[in-house]
């Protein structure tokens, strides 16, 4: 995978998967994708990652121009030196009319409330800001996900509105600029 694929943290990487990947994820094929990323790819996250797999494999086809923004996979590099998925982040699509893009992440149960996530969603605006020029961000988050809702305060998003979304529900809506 090019070196431009994959946005480095301190403790994190988070590879751009392939539609080929994306396509092998959705059927259940997590194996073969954890080898070419040379990462453990744990049951729990391939359950979680497979429908948004699916999805995002279909998004691509339609639009290509969005492949650089879609479904990363957040690995955590271990004591051993290895590598475990232990979340996902994406943006939705690539950047609207305004230069603004809205990010999504999921992170395993077991690996919330250690900071990966602020983590995760700081180097992906980073890299979004140093080698796309995007500086405006969005952020819809339910009502009763606190743990979302301090990671945004955190990040400095501010409330903009409120949506409906079919699956889940009423969400609020949050933006941020970025200098």
């Amino acid at each position: 995978m090019p070196a431009d694929d994959v946005i480095r943290s301190q403790r994190l990487e988070l590879p751009l998967l392939s539609l080929d990947q994306l396509d092998r994820l959705a059927a259940g094929d997590g194996a073969s994708v954890g080898a070419e990323l040379q990462a453990i790819l744990p049951i729990p996250w391939l359950d979680e990652v497979r429908w948004l797999a699916g999805m995002r494999a279909q998004q691509l086809r339609l639009r290509p121009a969005d492949a650089p923004w879609l479904l990363r996979a957040i690995l955590l590099r271990t004591t051993e030196d290895a590598l475990q998925a232990i979340g996902y982040l994406n943006f939705h699509a690539g950047p609207d009319e305004r230069g603004m893009v809205e990010v999504g992440y999921t992170l395993l149960p077991e690996a919330r409330g250690q900071g990966y996530a602020i983590e995760a969603v700081r180097a992906a605006f980073d890299w979004a800001t140093s080698d796309r020029g995007i500086h405006r961000f969005r952020a819809s988050v339910t009502p009763d996900n606190e743990r979302s809702l301090n990671l945004i305060n955190k990040l400095g998003f501010r409330q903009t509105g409120e949506q409906w979304d079919a699956e889940d529900g009423l969400e609020l809506v949050f933006e941020l600029e970025r200098p």
